[in-house]
């Protein structure tokens, strides 16, 4: 910015560095001493000046002396005096004492006369509390700095050249240190000096102080990110949205804590901005911004004509501004709120752009919503509540293009949620056909996959029909089309076939599924008792197999026994074998003959006198 260098009368650009405060800059022209440290990558500014008033010093000042100071100053008014205009205030100053402390206006008493000093001092950026404080200071009484006053008055001396070059001990060294020392440290008093900064918002930019408070802000929210109020909890079984202060945290709270919201957009936008950067938790940051709407936008909304042009400008533009600002992400918002600033920014005509980002925050966590939330009027001056159709439709799509949990219930939420806002908006007399049947596709679409019955759109069928008794056939038909008569349940469909409401045709459609459905019934029942009687039957006639081949098995144990225990009593009875007659077989061939065994005892017991190994069994 323009700044003012009394050692060489020349007008300078003070432009602070990208990536520094531009605090430091301001403190080295007002000639104070300055230390700089890094405490974890953040500039820790150290001052050290003469001069400075504490605030316990300042208290003592009486208030006699505040009282006189206006008087006294017009006192002194002389053939030194000078008259200066603060807004419509005129002041009566010493031009002598002005120029001892202010480098800018010795110069100009140098160079200019009484009446050219007056034109240029004429447009001093300040306001009337502000240059009192001024004058005050350069007539020698003592002032009061206090958060609300300290930005105002280090621009106001910073623009009269009252810094240590000109003057030891002058008024922009001692602004600076209290500013330093008082406000940076608290986050109260941070936003107390920042909501003053708001006249001189542009010179505040300029000289680093908004960014020294930046700075400041960002390390206390990174320690406590609770400074920016507390986050909205967002609970599923809460139809409020879940927006309900602590209530031990408020009741044993014991300092009073300054709120983001009470500063301007101006401020509030890069403020956010930058704790986004830092990776503040985005709860914290959309609790903060929705809190701003509400006082922004909720709050001052009182109707559309009472409004006023300029009014519905500037909410337009924090809404828009806000939606940029407010961070993406399933439940950080619930859906009520979202919604909520939805149906603002659709209302006060924002950029399609604005709300679209809200349409795709409502999507991807639209298995949280209430019926309420979809209730989103169209934009229009139609006397006749309407819904915005392609609006509901966008959010039902974002919905499925980002679900991607493999659970199934999030799906079935939506389908309920749909069938139950269908059935809200058919009890509307003033809902158009078009309309509501282009509601009823997109809830018979969300049940797709679902396996779940038509009898919730039957029902919303019914409601609309009972509510517009003066439809025709042929709209009612219209109607009916949406209705898928194969999923509806055996109930539904008695239901229907006594239906007076419904058409002709619908009736008969329904009374064709119910008997394609009875059918469908008694053939699986045919075929189930048919298969279970078939089972049965050859499960009969494995089991006599079974037992059939058990009986054999018994038979020729038995057999076996009998022999095995003949055999037993011819070896005990006789110490060597003798051979049986010809034709006549023995017992072991008997036996060997039974086991399936062809060769004989011949073939074991041969006249030759070698040992012979038999090839099949080895046998010596």
């Amino acid at each position: 910015m323009p700044g003012w260098d009394s050692r060489n009368k020349e007008r300078t650009d003070i432009r602070p560095s990208r990536g520094s405060s531009g605090f430091g800059i301001l403190l080295l022209l007002c000639g104070v001493e300055l230390a700089c440290r890094t405490d974890q990558g953040n500039p820790t500014v150290f001052l050290h000046c003469s001069g400075f008033h504490s605030k316990a010093e300042t208290d003592d000042m009486t208030e006699r002396q505040y009282a006189d100071a206006s008087s006294r100053m017009s006192k002194s008014a002389s053939s030194t005096g000078l008259e200066v205009h603060v807004g419509s205030m005129p002041f009566s100053l010493d031009k002598e004492l002005l120029a001892s402390k202010s480098a800018k206006v010795a110069a100009l008493l140098k160079e200019n006369s009484n009446a050219d000093l007056y034109c240029l001092l004429r447009d001093i950026p300040a306001d009337l509390e502000t240059f009192e404080l001024v004058a005050r200071f350069c007539h020698g009484y003592a002032i009061h700095m206090s958060s609300e006053n300290i930005v105002p008055l280090i621009c106001l001396s910073f623009h009269l050249g009252m810094d240590e070059n000109h003057c030891n001990n002058n008024l922009l060294s001692k602004a600076v240190t209290f500013f330093e020392q008082r406000v940076l440290p608290s986050w109260n008093e941070i936003i107390k000096a920042l909501r003053s900064s708001e006249k001189s918002l542009q010179q505040t930019m300029q000289l680093g102080l908004f960014d020294a408070c930046l700075h400041a802000m960002i390390a206390k929210a990174s320690d406590n990110p609770q400074h920016l109020g507390e986050r909205i909890i967002v609970s599923r079984n809460d139809g409020d949205g879940g927006e309900k202060p602590n209530a031990k945290r408020r009741l044993f709270a014991l300092d009073w804590q300054e709120d983001l919201t009470t500063l301007s957009l101006q401020l509030y936008e890069p403020i956010i901005y930058t704790m986004k950067q830092h990776e503040i938790p985005p709860e914290y940051i959309s609790a903060s911004i929705y809190r701003y709407a509400k006082k922004s936008i909720f709050c001052c909304s009182s109707g559309r004509e009472t409004v006023s042009i300029y009014k519905r400008r500037s909410q337009r533009n924090v809404i828009e501004t806000l939606e940029k600002l407010l961070p993406h992400g399933r439940e950080l918002l619930p859906c009520t709120l979202l919604s909520k600033m939805l149906r603002s920014a659709i209302e006060l005509e924002a950029s399609s752009g604005c709300r679209k980002g809200f349409e795709i925050r409502i999507g991807k966590q639209l298995d949280q919503a209430k019926v309420k939330d979809l209730s989103i009027p169209c934009q229009g001056y139609a006397k006749e509540v309407q819904y915005d159709i392609e609006c509901i439709r966008r959010i039902l799509k974002e919905f499925y293009d980002n679900y991607d949990s493999s659970d199934a219930l999030g799906f079935i939420k939506v389908t309920e949620l749909m069938e139950e806002f269908l059935a809200e908006v058919a009890c509307d007399a003033s809902l158009v056909i078009d309309t509501f049947i282009s509601l009823a596709e997109m809830s018979r679409a969300a049940a797709l996959g679902t396996k779940r019955n038509s009898d919730g759109i039957y029902r919303a069928i019914d409601v609309y029909l009972e509510k517009n008794a003066y439809l025709t056939d042929k709209e009612k038909e219209q109607i009916c089309k949406v209705l898928d008569f194969q999923k509806m349940s055996a109930k539904a469909c008695e239901h229907a076939t006594k239906n007076e409401r419904l058409p002709v045709r619908a009736v008969v459609q329904v009374l064709f599924m119910a008997q394609l459905q009875l059918q469908e019934t008694t053939a699986r029942a045919i075929y189930d008792d048919h298969k279970s009687g078939k089972e049965y039957e050859e499960e009969e006639e494995e089991e006599e197999e079974v037992r059939l081949e058990m009986e054999k098995m018994s038979i020729k144990v038995k057999e076996l026994e009998k022999d095995c225990h003949e055999m037993k009593k011819e070896i005990t009875n006789g110490s060597n074998r003798q051979r049986v007659n010809k034709g006549k077989q023995s017992l072991w061939s008997e036996m060997k003959r039974k086991f399936g065994c062809s060769t004989n005892m011949d073939d074991l017991h041969c006249p030759t006198k070698k040992k012979k190994v038999h090839p099949k069994w080895g046998i010596i």
